[in-house]
């Protein structure tokens, strides 16, 4: 590794977890046989660990204590509650909690402590810092006793950006303070995304508090993590609370208390997760074993962000647009002031930001994973992509939160797109990673061989210069590192939106139709235009399977009768899609009313039936199960059908049904005008009772992907991917779009948005095989959106309407009988 670092590094994986987990069991349950696995034997195990993790960190227990936690967030919350805070009017001056903006939420969160306590929190931004030279403590205000706290990131986990060590010495000194306050200041350095691929020396820069993640160091254990106490500043700990095993002695009739001697055992409240522990033995050692230290690590995970940096930096349309925004405060030129993270957003070619939940949706179909949104980190991302307090805000009133998919929001982007190596990474990946960009990102005529063109991988590790300056990056970018040089930009903090163009897919409309709709009744004749009809019904009795086509249909309050009433769960009661079982789409659910019975067919095996009412003597247990972000009631279908899917699905797995006693809500907003829409039931539907889509956008659509890919496929089976309940024909592609309300005879419909669509449109509903341009054709031209969803806003009996085949849309806008028109209700 000394000599390449790309020396069969994807082999770590399979060679670390199984060791990983073999010398677990061996210390843990077979250990030696002549030594039984008492608690004196755990607790020495335990205690050998604090001086190998200090050891890593080339520091000692003179030095340091290692207080184990769940995680970095358990570590700084642990901080926040035992810092020695003075509060407001207490004492004069009192203390400041500081914190650099481009921060982990875990860091942030640590001033809901602080405010409790009333200690005034004061956010820093990394360019007030990087200038705060000026800000040099005076002699009076350095013999003042007042603790203050500032908290920074070692490496941003948002852009990768590493923030200098030499701040640590320089404010415990005063030579350089976040803001003017007299008193000493502690140093929190948050190290847990630093740690995981560069070498933290506490023998040189010698902070205060450290918290690490272990999980993000070794991928395993989870939920493990240390908070490292420098001990000159341990005495300055508060600890109200005692948990088990945190005291030397105490009555519980009277307040005596006397925590134990040993920092870590005083603030390690209840059993310390020793199975993990004992474990991290194993993670030392294959690191140092494969790797050969993090400098290693270091310089390898570089070199890999490097030159996947300096491509994305190469890529453009053939109109000499970029593919791909990056967001970074450095050019890549060193490893000592920037990680192995990328952080972008990807373009189309008229320079339109594509959202983030649309590229993760195309890199799984490539069996590559990236991280999408703000990262927890919502000061870098308002840094970078422009996002002022108000839009945030904002957007949480038109209701986005943290973790969803909703990327664009009046065209601005809400986050991004991360890519980040670690040691088990190799330069394949690399190279996986950035063939799946140029394939969704460039028509196959303008895919130039951008991979040969650039850095060889024999060579890369040698290269150190700057990218082509072509690159499109963020507004603050143009100011690069080094820190001393770097300047200040306030309008960077204010921008409502980014400067560039941001993401606007129309669909194709006629002057006279113009842009925008209003929900008013509009009037006019669609002289000369074909009528619009109902072409054909589907329902999917059985979630993910295949459809069952009728021609007429009773509706009733959760859409058509029997619509995706029944899913396949695995053994946990979590609903299997054709996502992670694509051969679903082979199983055909059959109704018969006549025989009250829904029969089950697959090739390869006999059919079975199920019934189709519930029995009030209900012999099948209720269970609770998970379908997409809900909790459903649901009953079991019976050992009969269980077995039947198992043996054909090649995995365990039962049939279920929503229980009828039990309801799902559905009380979105109208994604057109955001005026509140009707709470209707849901059977197991994601999103809306009915999916309609247009004949007319599928054959449009079925032209692009020709032009795409040179591979036209059939009408009925674009039409069958896309998995729709009704199927209309209308008289322009995409217009359905530009509706907001319909009628289909006496049934009345609201429009509540177009449908999102997923990974499922690339399985051929025949054969269960996949094909990732049909995604990659929708992505790029219409934004991942054809069809619509729209939601019945009748209460109904169950029978009481048919939906029936063949009702024609009226020629004109004006009310007409049974029809259909357009904003109008009939």
């Amino acid at each position: 590794l000394d000599q390449n670092p790309f020396m069969h590094l994807s082999s770590i994986q399979s060679f670390f977890e199984p060791r990983f987990t073999i010398g677990f069991h061996n210390i843990l349950w077979k250990g030696v046989p002549q030594v039984n696995c008492t608690l004196t034997t755990v607790q020495f195990s335990i205690s050998i660990f604090p001086p190998r993790i200090l050891q890593h960190f080339n520091t000692t227990m003179e030095d340091y204590t290692v207080i184990f936690t769940s995680g970095s967030t358990a570590a700084l919350k642990l901080v926040a509650e035992t810092f020695p805070w003075i509060q407001e009017g207490l004492k004069s001056p009192a203390s400041r909690f500081c914190y650099l903006t481009d921060s982990h939420t875990s860091v942030v969160g640590m001033r809901g402590i602080t405010a409790a306590m009333n200690v005034i929190f004061v956010p820093i931004k990394p360019k007030d810092m990087l200038l705060s030279e000026k800000n040099r403590a005076t002699a009076e205000a350095q013999n003042c006793t007042t603790p203050h706290l500032f908290c920074f990131p070692a490496q941003s986990n948002f852009s990768g950006t590493k923030y200098p060590l030499l701040w640590i010495e320089e404010i415990q000194s005063g030579k350089c303070c976040p803001i003017q306050a007299p008193g000493k200041w502690f140093v929190l350095l948050d190290a847990a995304s630093y740690v995981s691929t560069s070498s933290l020396d506490l023998g040189v820069h010698q902070a205060d508090f450290v918290p690490i993640s272990f999980y993000k160091i070794f991928v395993f254990p989870t939920g493990l993590g240390a908070l490292l106490v420098r001990n000159q500043v341990a005495h300055f700990l508060r600890k109200t609370y005692f948990g088990g095993g945190t005291a030397a002695a105490y009555l519980g009739g009277e307040d005596f208390y006397s925590p134990r001697q040993s920092l870590a055992e005083r603030f390690e409240d209840g059993t310390v997760a020793f199975l993990d522990i004992i474990a991290l033995k194993h993670g030392f050692d294959a690191l140092e074993k494969l790797t050969g230290g993090m400098e290693n690590i270091k310089h390898h995970t570089f070199a890999l962000a490097h030159y996947t940096y300096t491509v994305l930096s190469t890529l453009k349309y053939a109109n000499g647009a970029p593919v791909v925004c990056i967001y970074s405060d450095t050019d890549f030129s060193s490893p000592d002031i920037q990680g192995p993270i990328i952080n972008f957003n990807v373009l189309d070619k008229n320079g339109d930001i594509i959202g983030y939940s649309q590229v993760d949706k195309m890199a799984s179909l490539f069996n590559i994973h990236i991280r999408t949104g703000c990262f927890c980190n919502t000061g870098a991302c308002q840094q970078h992509l422009g996002i002022s307090n108000e839009d945030i805000k904002k957007n949480l009133q038109a209701g986005h939160v943290c973790g969803d998919d909703v990327d664009l929001i009046d065209g601005c982007p809400t986050g991004s797109v991360r890519i980040s190596f670690g040691y088990m990474s190799a330069f394949e990946d690399a190279q996986a990673f950035l063939k799946f960009i140029i394939a969704t990102s460039l028509p196959v005529g303008d895919q130039t061989d951008f991979l040969s063109q650039t850095t060889p991988r024999e060579t890369i590790t040698e290269s150190t210069g700057s990218p082509r300056e072509n690159i499109c990056t963020s507004n603050n970018v143009a100011n690069k590192l080094p820190w001393k040089t770097i300047n200040s930009d306030t309008e960077l903090w204010n921008n409502s939106c980014m400067a560039g163009k941001t993401m606007n897919f129309q669909p194709p409309v006629t002057e006279s139709e113009g842009n925008s709709i209003t929900p008013s009744i509009a009037t006019g004749p669609r002289s000369g235009r074909k009528p619009i009809t109902v072409t054909n019904i589907y329902l999917y009795p059985i979630k993910s399977c295949s459809a069952f086509e009728v021609t007429e249909w009773p509706v009733g309050s959760q859409g058509l009768l029997y619509d995706r009433n029944w899913m396949i769960v695995n053994q946990n009661g979590v609903c299997i899609t054709q996502k992670q079982e694509p051969t679903l789409c082979l199983i055909q659910p059959l109704i018969d009313r006549e025989q009250n019975i829904m029969i089950i067919k697959a090739e390869g095996v006999e059919p079975i039936s199920v019934p189709l009412e519930e029995t009030s003597e209900r012999e099948n247990p209720v269970c609770q199960s998970k379908v997409c972000a809900h909790r459903v009631q649901t009953y079991d279908c019976g050992e009969r059908i269980a077995g039947w899917l198992s043996e054909f699905l090649h995995r365990q797995c039962r049939l279920i049904r929503q229980s009828s006693d039990f309801k799902i809500n559905a009380n979105k907003n109208n994604e057109k005008d955001q005026t509140p829409a009707t709470a209707t039931s849901l059977s197991l539907v994601n999103e809306a009772q009915y999916l309609l889509i247009n004949r007319e956008s599928i054959s449009y659509f079925s032209k692009q992907i020709a032009t795409r890919s040179g591979e036209p496929l059939l009408m009925q089976e674009l039409i069958e991917r896309f998995r729709a309940n009704i199927v209309i024909s209308a008289a322009e592609p995409y217009e359905e779009e530009t509706w907001m309300e319909i009628s289909i005879g006496a049934l009345h419909f609201q429009i509540v948005g177009q449908c999102h669509r997923c990974q499922i449109i690339c399985i051929d509903q025949k054969t269960g095989q996949r094909n990732n341009e049909i995604l990659q054709s929708l992505s790029s031209n219409r934004d991942r959106k054809v069809s619509v969803k729209y939601t019945c806003q009748m209460n109904c009996c169950l029978d009481s309407w048919y939906l029936p085949l063949g009702y024609p849309f009226c020629s004109g806008k004006e009310e007409c009988g049974k029809s259909l028109s357009v904003g109008s209700a009939l």
